[in-house]
């Protein structure tokens, strides 16, 4: 399928490691101009390396999202390089464990910039080139929303922001034809993911027992799985969809749990 992203200019927030990096790849495989956002300009320029090297285009530029500045002046050096912006994936975000027990008022506020603020303020700056180009948005969110995790308030309330923004954003930008939609992640194996597994005493007996726990194939989803749904719903062939949230998790949130 020709998702024809040729050309088309889309910024990744957190583009450079995790599933960020999926994203990037994947978009750059099909041909789009991927802008990497983040806040390490070492991760940005290796992957920007790689996939210039592997015949893609992508720049990188050094961000500290959680800085709303610093959003305003990422998409401006976006607009000074391209001209245009066809697409923005809000990915950026780390479960940070700041819970109801051990949290205090400024780190759950700055965990909210951390993992939802900066979602609105990307999609405000970005919003006038969007209209002209009838672009679309893509949230990356987390079952914690719809699941809890338990030690991790902030994460789990930024999360059901980020839901929240993308059936509101859907219908507020309807008028302009510009599309909403979010692919919620359960579990994926990343870096973060790693250094998590690695708090508990026995990391292997508590990753099988996450395995064994996941519906389809009792495996993890890949970054690769959650990359080509972002890349579709970015696309015209889902000209039609739009404030989904769509879970590429083999079935973790929502299957019977009797099935394993």
């Amino acid at each position: 399928m020709d998702l024809q992203l040729q050309n088309k200019v889309i910024v990744v927030s957190g583009g450079a490691k995790g599933i960020g990096e999926g994203i990037s790849l994947i978009l750059a495989r099909e041909g789009a101009q991927v802008v990497i956002l983040g806040r390490n300009e070492k991760d940005n320029n290796h992957l920007v390396e790689r996939i210039v090297n592997n015949g893609g285009k992508a720049i990188g530029i050094k961000a500290e999202l959680s800085a709303p500045e610093q959003c305003a002046e990422a998409i401006a050096k976006v607009v000074e390089v391209f001209g245009r912006i066809d697409g923005l994936v809000n990915n950026a975000g780390v479960n940070d464990g700041v819970g109801l027990e051990n949290g205090t008022y400024e780190g759950f506020v700055k965990s909210l910039h951390s993992n939802l603020i900066h979602y609105f303020l990307l999609a405000h700056h970005c919003l006038p080139y969007l209209i002209k180009s009838r672009g679309s948005i893509v949230n990356i969110g987390s079952k914690t929303a719809d699941t809890g995790q338990g030690g991790t308030s902030a994460y789990a309330a930024a999360n059901g922001g980020r839901n929240a923004l993308t059936r509101e954003w859907s219908v507020e930008l309807l008028k302009y034809g510009i599309r909403v939609n979010a692919v919620i992640v359960a579990e994926c194996y990343t870096p973060l993911y790693e250094s998590w597994i690695s708090t508990f005493e026995n990391p292997e007996a508590k990753l099988k027992s996450i395995t064994n726990n996941i519906p389809l194939g009792k495996r993890f989803t890949t970054q690769e799985e959650i990359a080509n749904s972002v890349a579709f719903l970015l696309s015209d062939c889902s000209s039609h969809t739009t404030g989904q949230l769509i879970y590429v998790d083999g079935g973790y949130v929502h299957l019977d749990r009797a099935l394993n």
